[in-house]
């Protein structure tokens, strides 16, 4: 019996997970039925309702109803969770089968199969949403971007289909191609994509070198997998010592994934003061804060847009209402839920939504999002990947600019001596503080 525990953040095609078995589950004569108690078990135990609409009772008579059928085959159970799941008011509250769940496991190594799209369900639109396409993947190389809707699949409308019929219908082979239809705005295109299986590399870094001469440590974070944080801290080790001025973190695109992961990755930043808060459905808040342990205090700039969500949020909002480093981008895609996996007694899997998370102001993004300190809108036109970070790249071109400028203020606050006459530099430097703090 596996007993790790992994908090995921986002509830979708790739993600991270923990594993837990329902001791307390119901033995049936009926295996089949079995399943379907034990998901029933864990919902009426663990399940935060996020629409405030979930009630224990009706769920006791949705238990009686389910349990009193027959059921002949797997095919016919998963169904009916799928089914009885429905009633629940939450597009992260899903079933996976054994071959799903499996696969959902090996995605926590970093190791993903398919195109890089990660989808959930709009409960109100019944649309086929895509959060986010991971860097480096066919999704991301074709132009998918987050909150593109997808209306078929290989020629197959997607109107009314669950997220694991369209997983199922997305994923393949390595090598062959599926044919996605999707809706951007008003305007509807075709997209045809390779399948591959693909080793993501959560954190690149590098090097850059302003016009004025400051060197700035860029960081870029893809996912918040198991190796995310290892990744995050040789980085920021590696650009210490190449005496880097400040950091660009960019959190763009970045889906999300572990609890633990974001966590740690905020304690690299911030020394001390709350990072986030969960709350459980019986009102339990339980708060991480940092642990005095920060790698580095230099000034910081997080770059974040649409596609920025979950884990992501959790880093953005720490470091905005810490004020440890300023936001800079478009405000962030809002999913303020925490779900957890739970291996069910056949093998196939439960993903759960247990909690909601709070910044460290208290505020609850979930479908609202972190609005960032300096909105900016990326290119018109579509950069190349290997732009991405550079001057080519017109967020990332207003974040340098702005951690220049939180630089320059911080290097004439350090020079400025109390105990000359120099009145004006000393208002000066008061009123350009002023000027740039936006709150």
């Amino acid at each position: 019996m596996l007993k790790k525990k992994f908090i995921i953040l986002f509830a979708i095609t790739f993600s991270g997970i923990f594993f837990k078995n329902f001791a307390g589950a119901t033995i049936l004569n009926n295996s089949y039925k079995e399943v379907i108690d034990h998901v029933w078990q864990i919902v009426y135990r663990d399940f935060q309702d996020p629409s405030g609409k979930f009630k224990k009772s009706n769920w006791i008579k949705i238990r009686k109803e389910f349990l009193s059928r027959t059921y002949s085959d797997s095919n016919e159970a998963y169904d009916a969770i799928r089914d009885m799941l429905s009633n629940l008011d939450d597009s992260y509250t899903r079933f996976l089968e054994p071959k799903e769940f499996n696969q959902m496991r090996i995605d926590t190594s970093g190791e993903l199969t398919g195109v890089g799209i990660q989808i959930v369900k709009d409960k109100e639109s019944d649309d086929l949403i895509i959060i986010s396409p991971i860097e480096g993947t066919p999704a991301f190389n074709a132009g998918i971007e987050a909150r593109d809707k997808i209306l078929s699949i290989d020629d197959i409308s997607t109107e009314g289909m669950n997220i694991e019929d369209a997983v199922k219908l997305i994923r393949g082979q390595r090598g062959t191609k599926v044919k996605l239809e999707i809706l951007r705005g008003s305007k509807s295109f075709f997209k045809v994509l390779s399948r591959e299986k693909i080793e993501i590399k959560s954190v690149s870094s590098k090097v850059n070198q302003t016009k004025n001469g400051l060197l700035i440590g860029y960081l870029r974070i893809k996912q918040f997998n198991a190796n995310a944080s290892k990744e995050t801290k040789d980085a920021i080790t590696d650009l210490e010592t190449k005496k880097v001025a400040g950091y660009v973190l960019d959190l763009r695109s970045n889906p999300g994934g572990l609890l633990e992961s974001s966590i740690d990755i905020s304690r690299h930043f911030i020394n001390k003061g709350v990072i986030v808060s969960t709350v459980s459905k019986d009102g339990l808040k339980e708060t991480k804060r940092g642990n005095g342990q920060a790698l580095t205090k230099k000034p910081l700039v997080v770059l974040v847009n649409e596609g920025s969500a979950s884990a992501s949020e959790i880093v953005s909002g720490a470091i905005k209402d810490n004020k440890r480093g300023k936001l800079v981008g478009k405000k962030t895609f809002g999913k303020g839920l925490v779900q957890s996996m739970r291996t069910l007694v056949d093998g196939s899997g439960l993903t759960v939504t247990v909690a909601k998370y709070l910044t460290p102001n208290g505020t609850d993004i979930n479908k609202s999002g972190i609005i960032p300190d300096i909105e900016v809108k990326m290119n018109i036109n579509p950069i190349l990947q290997r732009e991405i970070g550079t001057r080519k790249d017109k967020q990332y071109r207003a974040g340098e600019k702005v951690l220049e400028n939180i630089i320059k203020r911080n290097n004439q606050i350090s020079e400025f001596n109390p105990n000359t006459k120099n009145l004006n530099a000393f208002l000066k430097i008061r009123k350009e503080n002023k000027v740039f703090s936006l709150n």
